[in-house]
């Protein structure tokens, strides 16, 4: 997904926001006036963390802020699990819910409320439009061998795992491969988050090789490149897969909330409306 005007300006104001460090900002500018046709949000914000580690050092953890969310959604792990397994379509529910869980980003939002998490629960049911999507998808599934999950935010694996419980049970053909991020960069999950929510001890678990907080597939490691190429099926979470991984010729569903203006335009629906895109 191509990197927008207004995309440099809005990432331009949150820095500002930030800092009135005028040598700072001047790289930044630099980067977004000197940015390639072909790069993407999440590389733009890599270069960005490299020019803050030089004039500030290290960010600040995400470490307290990720435990959070992870305990947050492991406490609703046993009720959730249960509304799926109760549902009308318990796979269908289940991606709705793992979708809901991509609310909690705090790189696209100012503000995670956990009570306006909560509510996004009010609703698991997936919407007419997207049955086309829904039913391409089984479709491919029931057809393949191999499925590869790239994941986003940590409390949202939570319920990335019980969605992968309902596919495995519907198709045990696949196995099931899931990708999370090679280092700390925002809240996204790390292996160490794979394993502290029980992840890795039902799903084989590979880092994608970057300190990005998306999927770009010239930085991915080997490992991640080979995953990316041998898969049947790939289903992509989140905004900064979505921004670094579409459009690049992979055939690959989209499962994400939109969050920003960016996304709100593109698909031209309100705030929170939860998407699924097949590419």
């Amino acid at each position: 997904m191509r990197f927008t005007s207004s995309c440099a300006d809005c990432m331009y104001k949150r820095q500002e926001q930030k800092t009135d460090n005028t040598q700072y900002l001047g790289e930044i500018k630099a980067i977004l006036d000197n940015r390639s046709e072909t790069i993407t949000s999440p590389e733009i914000s890599y270069a960005f963390n490299k020019v803050h580690e030089k004039y500030f050092g290290s960010f600040p953890s995400y470490a307290d802020d990720k435990k959070r969310f992870n305990d947050l959604v492991l406490s609703m792990e046993d009720t959730l699990r249960k509304k799926i397994k109760d549902s009308k379509d318990p796979l269908a529910t289940a991606m709705v819910m793992a979708r809901i869980g991509n609310y909690i980003d705090f790189g696209a939002l100012d503000d995670v409320n956990e009570e306006e998490f909560l509510s996004l629960f009010e609703n698991v049911e997936m919407r007419q439009d997207e049955l086309k999507t829904y039913d391409s998808f089984c479709k491919k599934c029931e057809k393949a061998n191999s499925f590869l999950l790239l994941t986003d935010n940590c409390g949202e694996v939570v319920i990335d795992k019980l969605m992968l419980e309902q596919l495995s049970e519907r198709f045990p053909n696949m196995n099931i491969t899931v990708m999370v991020r090679g280092g700390d960069v925002l809240n996204d999950a790390t292996v160490e988050d794979a394993q502290y929510i029980g992840m890795t001890e039902h799903f084989k678990v590979i880092t994608n090789g970057s300190q990005i907080a998306g999927t770009v597939y010239s930085r991915l490691s080997e490992e991640a490149q080979n995953a990316v190429d041998s898969a049947d099926v790939i289903l992509s979470k989140g905004q900064g897969n979505y921004e670094s991984f579409a459009g690049e010729g992979n055939h690959a569903f989209f499962l994400f909330l939109c969050k920003c203006d960016l996304f709100i335009n593109r698909f031209n629906v309100p705030k929170f409306t939860g998407m699924f895109v097949e590419e």
